[in-house]
């Protein structure tokens, strides 16, 4: 029961797919409420507020927290990242990674989906439009 198939894959994309052809025409954007910053090699970092109260309140009192938690994407990831902009499908950022990386990007598909999953489920990087 632990291994993955299509069909779970499918069924974790939070929408009711029931044709794989859907899940390549899903378009995503990114969130405009997350900040990021693109470093000169192309590498993202996302900048993740953190301002809850107990860390506001330990602030005022002197310790040093930080005001963003920093996650920095690999060369994939941040590639995957950037080709998100409202316009390209699944599909799209699949051919464009695969001409990008050829065969170091497979398994291309399995991969790109459960990253994006992640990103937008887990994350809330990214939203379906």
């Amino acid at each position: 029961m632990g291994k993955f198939s299509k069909k779970t894959i499918v069924d974790n994309l939070n929408d009711k797919i029931v044709d794989n052809k859907d899940v390549f025409n899903i378009v995503y954007k990114i969130n405009e409420d997350i900040e990021y910053r693109v470093s000169e090699s192309g590498i993202v970092t996302i900048l993740e507020p953190q301002n809850h109260k107990i860390q506001i309140f330990f602030r005022k009192i002197g310790f040093k927290i930080p005001r963003y938690k920093k996650l920095e994407f690999d060369e994939y990831s941040s590639y995957v990242f950037l080709q998100i902009n409202g316009v390209n499908t699944i599909e799209n950022i699949g051919e464009i990674l695969y001409d990008k990386y050829e065969d170091k990007a497979n398994p291309l598909f399995e991969r790109l989906l459960l990253f994006l999953n992640h990103i937008e489920v887990n994350c809330n990087y990214i939203k379906k439009i």
